[in-house]
């Protein structure tokens, strides 16, 4: 059951990058077997860098 007490944000905004199309499929394929999605991913690495380097520049 989901947690009602976080709200989703709406994605509202696009990020386009360029990389290698062996590299792009793979990580897919990688994404697929693990249940997740490339986008999915990639908000959560976003986050988590936001969140690290954040903290450091505060300091």
């Amino acid at each position: 059951m989901p947690n009602k007490d976080k709200k989703k944000k709406k994605k509202d905004s696009q990020l386009l990058i360029r990389i290698d199309k062996e590299m792009r499929n793979t990580f897919i394929e990688l994404c697929e077997n693990h249940n997740s999605t490339a986008a999915r991913e990639l908000r959560s690495f976003i986050q988590s860098y936001i969140e690290q380097h954040q903290a450091a520049d505060k300091q």
